[in-house]
């Protein structure tokens, strides 16, 4: 582009535009060539497209902070860097302005830990400055980063309207709304479903100081059946006390050879809220929700779209054909994997307690058996007893087979409790194992019904 400008055939290398960026840096002019940028977009955009709002609706105006990694060997400001999963690192930030129509108006260059909080009301100022007209980014629309009351509350006390969206900390659900509208359908998939959903209402921001007066503004509650949340309550307790509360009676005894396990039921889900709030007044809530999420398409995917034009869409999102579901197959393998391993310990866990039920009958077969030769043996003992002849040479024998006897009982009832207590913690172990599979197959339903078709872009350069 400098190149360009000065006529020059060859572009600038990049050491030789740095130094030259650098050079204006220092001599103070980058404050100027700001206002210079501010006031030809503003002519460009919006002076010779005028907007599509009606004449007494406020312009919209995006804001969005991009922090950029940058590696140095030296400590560097640092902040979470979006593309990198929030990852702290040295940056720099960037806070840019776009217009309704996605047009870029001025981007301005900050430290890495420069709060998006600082950077929108200077960012406001300086370009209504550079362009002289007061208040004229009246409506301004910023990701929740700029969720804050205090924030809020001054740039409402400047005459301006701020749309953004709630912090997950700053509402516990529906319930933490007031005056919740009628639900209104938003978005349909491709098969007619109703995916989205949404109501107008209020909601009440706490500042800082108790003294100041409360932030009230107005949401678009936004339910989205896409994503499925599972209910507070409905956990894991529950389920291990009354895992076999589905089923009926036959289908209950998972000790016995054959028994099938069926899915679990379902968890009980809501669907995803998302609160859209305004510090304006009257606007209609799916006019509301959909202002702010043209958002994506007015500044997340801008720069997707600035290639298109240059034949530079590869990799974009565009050239693309439908392969196997890389992510579902994996998760379903190793769901199938823990089915199997489930089922072949709960089968394991089975054939023990058979031959465990097995010894039990042996045993009381046999103590059966001894207690009777006991008896019989106890009687001609007692005979013997009763009439004093314990020392005769009869008496002996009978009295060691008795003797015997009773060892026996008492030998065959010692392990009868020991296989008992075995026995237990086999049919725990057992239990435990059921109910896991029946966990398993109730993941393996889910993924099948969360499944989604997965492309694979064109790499061909």
């Amino acid at each position: 582009m400098l190149a360009l400008v000065t006529g020059r055939e060859r572009a600038y290398s990049h050491r030789y535009t740095e130094r030259f960026l650098a050079r204006l840096a220092h001599a103070g002019a980058t404050e100027r060539l700001t206002e210079v940028v501010a006031k030809w977009t503003w002519q460009l955009w919006q002076t010779a497209s005028p907007s599509s709002h009606p004449s007494d609706a406020p312009a919209i105006f995006y804001i969005d902070g991009h922090r950029k990694a940058v590696y140095s060997d030296v400590l560097v400001p640092r902040g979470p860097v979006g593309k990198l999963g929030g990852k702290i690192l040295g940056c720099r930030e960037l806070v840019v302005l776009h217009d309704a129509e996605g047009h870029p108006l001025l981007a301005t260059t900050h430290r890495g830990d420069y709060h998006l909080t600082i950077g929108l009301p200077k960012m406001l100022h300086c370009y209504e400055q550079a362009i002289d007209q007061a208040l004229t980014l009246a409506c301004v629309v910023v990701d929740r980063e700029g969720m804050a009351a205090e924030f809020l509350a001054q740039l409402q006390q400047e005459g301006r309207q701020v749309i953004t969206l709630l912090r997950c900390d700053q509402y516990e659900g529906e319930g933490s709304f007031v005056q919740v509208g009628e639900w209104q359908p938003w978005h349909y998939n491709r098969r007619g479903e109703m995916i989205c959903e949404v109501a107008s209402a209020r909601f009440t921001l706490m500042r800082p100081d108790p003294a100041d007066p409360e932030v009230a503004v107005e949401v678009a509650l936004i339910r989205d059946w896409r994503k499925l949340l599972p209910v507070e309550g409905s956990g894991d307790a529950t389920d291990a006390s009354l895992w076999l509360a589905d089923l009926n009676c036959e289908q209950t005894h998972f000790w016995e050879e054959g028994w099938e396990a069926l899915p679990a039921p379902a968890a009980q889900t809501t669907p995803k809220l998302i609160p859209v709030i305004t510090t304006g007044r009257g606007m209609e809530a799916i006019a509301l929700a959909q202002t702010y999420f043209r958002r994506w398409n007015c500044q997340e995917n801008a720069i997707r779209d600035w290639l298109i034009p240059l034949n530079l869409d590869i990799n974009h999102g565009y050239a693309k054909e439908q392969v196997v579901n890389s992510e579902l197959s994996k998760r379903q393998v190793v769901a199938q994997g823990r089915s199997q391993r489930l089922e072949q310990l709960a089968q394991a866990s089975r054939a023990r307690l058979s031959k465990l039920r097995e010894q039990d009958e042996h045993l009381q077969a046999q103590i059966h058996t001894s207690e009777q030769r006991w008896m019989k043996l106890s009687l001609q003992v007692a005979a013997f007893e009763a009439t004093g002849q314990t020392e005769v040479r009869d008496y002996f024998p009978l009295k060691a087979r008795q003797l015997a006897a009773e060892w026996q009982v008492r030998q065959s009832k010692v392990k009868l409790e020991k296989n008992a207590a075995r026995s237990q913690s086999i049919l725990n172990k057992c239990k435990q194992y059921c109910q896991d599979l029946r966990q398993v197959l109730r993941q393996q339903e889910d993924l099948a019904a969360q499944a989604r078709e997965m492309y694979e872009l064109d790499h061909s350069k």
